[in-house]
């Protein structure tokens, strides 16, 4: 599966992308919510792992509302990973159309078993 990973902390994203990677699936990964738009739109990953804080322009809730509101990407499963892990984000989160949340920090094994659950198979 490809995999966008949208992080704007280096040391998370070389993490999540490195256990990502482990497990075989390519990874994509942006620092930012414009840049994160960008790839999606240009080659639509299986899955987007998504950070809430994030700089620039679109914060994760926002990249969320326009990936769902894209009919190339509307589908895609989005796996939110956020320090930001209190009932408004969350509730924020799903209205917004976010398929799971994860709080910071997270177990890679729980993380990586949702990847399996919410990823879309194999294109040929």
């Amino acid at each position: 599966m490809q995999i966008l990973v949208v992080e704007d902390q280096d040391s998370i994203r070389s993490l999540i992308e490195t256990l990502v990677s482990a497990r075989g699936h390519k990874v994509v990964a942006v620092a930012s919510g414009s840049k994160a738009l960008e790839s999606a739109f240009q080659s639509p990953p299986d899955v987007v792992l998504l950070d809430l804080h994030l700089a620039g322009q679109y914060d994760g809730f926002a990249v969320c509302e326009k990936l769902r509101a894209n009919a190339g990407t509307k589908s895609i499963p989005v796996v939110i990973i956020s320090a930001r892990d209190d009932a408004t984000a969350r509730a924020r989160a799903i209205e917004v159309g976010a398929t799971a949340f994860y709080g910071k920090p997270f177990s890679p094994t729980a993380l990586l078993k949702e990847i399996e659950r919410v990823g879309r198979p194999v294109k040929a």
